[in-house]
């Protein structure tokens, strides 16, 4: 018989033991990045039973369960056993290389994430994209609701694999009974890591603003984002859902606050001159991407306010971080140059004194 003090519960237990029974998620792209945060956030809940990483390599968050493989691999479906949620992050949104072959990679992973999943019978799926899929537009709603149309158009760029990844999400639950998808649109991201056209676009030495236009600036910082996405995770948050930082700032804000000065430049050349030098391979930037600092493309973040997510950082404040993260960059029309460049080119590759320094990098380049 045991003795009085060997009867005695123990008086610091495992995390493990106190948590109750709940879901198993799995996160892909948990190594690093977005995914490295979400996990980290999500072993830390006690209404979590299990946090599954998915990635090419092991990270570095312990109390994860972690299965190397490639998520492109039909096989992942047998990795994916009493998982109840998967949260897929494995996306390359890199600006530079070959974007055909980036373009297919990531959506072969989304629809491989989610016909792994249906086959496990798993219950839902979140994705994350970008607000950019709603399109900008001189006649868009300020703000746009979460489940306002997608008006934007592909244009063989990051655009197009999120707009292909949108369709596969709204395709899912109609192939598949008894999965459910959710897709976070974050606003223009801001934080650690971040390199996208609109970071590059603050790595100018002068803000490139389109005659007639008039912008309206959304940040969303990545610290925000992964609170969105944990509440999607758990099942908070469900169908359509953006992201982003109260409210928006206009472009003479933007320029207060970043101290940059603007170059103006008439729609036609900005637009013609920025597709003749993306068709030469001079830019990474579609010219199509040039909407997006001309038109608004704001959203509410109403569906994750309704479940009480509130954004901890403010439109002023993303910027200026963002300022900070580019600091010692120097890019023209999103494609990264050296201080002499980019100072020739005026913050601006669309302009005429912009695109012959470009033309003199690709030749230097070329004889390289």
């Amino acid at each position: 018989m045991s003795s009085p003090s060997e009867a005695v519960e123990p008086a610091v237990r495992s995390r493990r033991t106190r948590r109750p029974k709940g879901p198993v998620i799995a996160v892909t792209g948990a190594a690093d990045g977005l995914g490295a945060a979400l996990v980290a956030r999500l072993v830390e809940r006690e209404d979590v039973a299990k946090v599954v990483g998915l990635d090419a390599r092991r990270g570095d968050v312990a109390g994860v369960t972690w299965r190397v493989l490639d998520v492109c691999d039909p096989a992942l479906a047998t990795r994916l056993s009493s998982v109840d949620t998967v949260v897929h992050l494995a996306f390359d949104a890199s600006l530079d290389g070959d974007s055909r072959a980036r373009g297919e990679r990531n959506v072969r992973a989304a629809q491989t994430v989610l016909t792994a999943a249906a086959a496990r019978g798993v219950h839902r799926v979140v994705l994350c994209t970008s607000a950019m899929v709603y399109g900008a537009q001189p006649d868009n709603p300020v703000p746009l609701d979460d489940d306002a149309p997608l008006r934007a158009v592909p244009d063989g760029g990051l655009l197009s694999d999120w707009l292909e990844i949108e369709r596969l999400a709204r395709a899912a639950p109609r192939s598949h009974r008894g999965l459910e998808v959710t897709v976070l649109r974050p606003a223009a991201l801001v934080g650690p890591g971040v390199d996208s056209v609109f970071t590059r676009h603050f790595e100018a030495p002068r803000l490139l603003v389109v005659r007639d236009s008039r912008p309206r600036w959304q940040f969303c910082h990545v610290d925000d984002l992964v609170d969105a996405l944990e509440l999607a995770a758990v099942g908070e948050v469900t169908g359509a859902v953006t992201v982003a930082c109260e409210g928006w700032m206009e472009q003479e804000d933007v320029e207060l606050v970043s101290g940059l000065r603007r170059i103006e430049l008439p729609a036609s050349l900005a637009l013609g001159t920025a597709e003749r030098l993306h068709r030469l391979g001079i830019i990474p930037a579609p010219a199509s991407d040039l909407q997006y600092v001309m038109h608004p493309w704001v959203v509410s973040s109403s569906r994750l306010r309704a479940a009480g997510w509130r954004a901890t950082y403010d439109n002023p404040t993303a910027l200026g971080l963002l300022l900070e993260q580019v600091s010692g960059h120097h890019a023209v029309a999103a494609r990264r140059v050296g201080k002499r460049d980019a100072t020739i080119g005026a913050g601006a590759a669309v302009a005429v004194v912009g695109t012959a320094a470009l033309v003199r990098i690709a030749r230097r380049k070329r004889r390289g």
